[in-house]
């Protein structure tokens, strides 16, 4: 079986747009002085850094048997076929071709994504959008799990 595990994590930017939130919050206090200057910049930067680290700590695994995505475990047993999306596939099942009784484990800063038909009658869930940035891999792996040759 091949092993699959991958970190959403967020993009390098979204780091600079925290420590500019501790800046702003630093600026905003500057009139009280430098004491309350330095703790609104260090505590600023400290939250927002808090989210996006949050934010970007989504995981998706393929272990024991089933498919760790976030807060999901979902047995390979109840998912069909993997499909691969490329940027503009990924782009449509996010947007119109989406199903609102769809598992999505989303983020917009990942372009590619898998999308898994999910068998279990039983389960009102049509499929899971997972965003990866390796989906060949994913969908292999996935496939690996079921015991189909991909």
């Amino acid at each position: 079986m091949q092993p699959y595990e991958e970190r959403l994590t967020a993009p390098r930017s979204w780091w600079v747009v925290a420590v500019l939130a501790g800046i702003a919050m630093a600026l905003i206090l500057l009139p009280l002085g430098p004491v309350p200057t330095l703790v609104g910049f260090a505590g600023a930067t400290a939250l927002a850094a808090i989210a996006v680290s949050s934010y970007g700590s989504a995981r998706i695994r393929v272990v024991g048997g089933a498919l760790v995505a976030g807060d999901a475990r979902i047995p390979v047993e109840a998912l069909g076929e993997a499909e691969v999306l490329d940027a503009e596939e990924a782009r449509a099942w996010r947007t119109h071709k989406a199903d609102t009784r769809a598992f999505m484990l989303l983020r917009g800063y990942v372009p590619t994504a898998v999308r898994v038909e999910v068998t279990d009658p039983d389960d009102p869930t049509p499929y899971v959008y997972l965003s990866t940035r390796s989906p060949e891999r994913l969908a292999a792996a996935l496939a690996a799990a079921r015991g189909v040759r991909s």
